[in-house]
């Protein structure tokens, strides 16, 4: 009977032993992942915290008095009252669309903000762009859209290349191979009332990594993703569109350009 006692009461024993190790080998384990996630939010944070919009070094592109450091048609571009002005007329209508580019390129992240008033027309602003044509001042690449119709104001469409990319009002992650998985976050109808063709309207275009964003007076008018290498672009050009058809004039002012090193 005292073996038997004496045996029950080391196997309790053993039994307690091996339930503590257990449970202390769990606490550290959850320990460890919950160091290991608070170590990724880190990261996360200082990756944000490195492409937030707040310090950075602004540049003004525009001088208000010339059109130094800008390239394009003569006869098409011109500096009024301290503005840019791009005019076609239909006496002498243009072929194809032209750009007013920017001599230097701009790599990486940045903010463009600037000033618009678009009469007849379309018009846009190209960044992340490659220059096609040196003679015709012909590119290709990413740009903030505008319309004197309002109907694609604010989206994103790459000029020469895979087209329309997010309408007004969609959250876009396009995937490597190109499929897009698109969101609805605002009623594109809504975002065009707060659009004001023929009359002065603040535009920015905010550009993080592969994540690229538009705003007009300061409300988002779309945002995407873009996860295709072979197709997505991370330096290049600004540039500022003249589109072929009916006469338009398009006017900007207060270009500037944040960035962040």
């Amino acid at each position: 009977m005292h073996q038997i006692l004496t045996r029950s009461l080391l196997f309790a024993a053993l039994l307690v032993a091996s339930t503590l190790s257990f449970h202390t080998q769990s606490m550290a384990q959850e320990t460890d992942t919950q160091t290991a996630q608070e170590n990724t939010n880190a990261s996360a944070a200082d990756a944000d915290h490195a492409r937030s919009l707040q310090g950075g070094t602004v540049t003004t592109l525009f001088d208000g008095k010339s059109l130094d450091g800008w390239r394009g048609r003569d006869d098409l571009w011109s500096v009024e009252d301290g503005m840019i002005v791009g005019k076609t007329t239909d006496e002498a209508p243009i072929s194809k669309n032209t750009f007013l580019i920017l001599n230097d390129e701009v790599e990486g992240d940045f903010e463009l903000s600037l000033q618009f008033k678009i009469e007849n027309g379309n018009s846009g602003i190209q960044y992340h762009s490659r220059v096609l044509d040196e003679d015709e001042f012909v590119v290709s690449g990413y740009q903030a859209d505008i319309d004197a119709a309002n109907q694609f104001a604010g989206i994103l469409y790459e000029e020469k290349g895979r087209g329309i990319l997010a309408l007004r009002g969609q959250s876009v992650v396009v995937s490597e191979t190109g499929k897009k998985q698109v969101e609805t976050f605002a009623d594109a109808a809504e975002l065009g009332n707060g659009i004001h063709p023929g009359e002065w309207n603040d535009y920015r275009v905010v550009v993080r990594g592969n994540q690229l964003e538009h705003f007009i007076n300061e409300t988002q008018t779309m945002k995407l993703t873009d996860n295709q290498t072979e197709k997505a672009r991370h330096s290049g050009v600004i540039a500022l569109q003249l589109h072929k058809g009916p006469a338009m004039t398009i006017r900007l002012k207060h270009i500037t350009l944040r960035q962040w090193k």
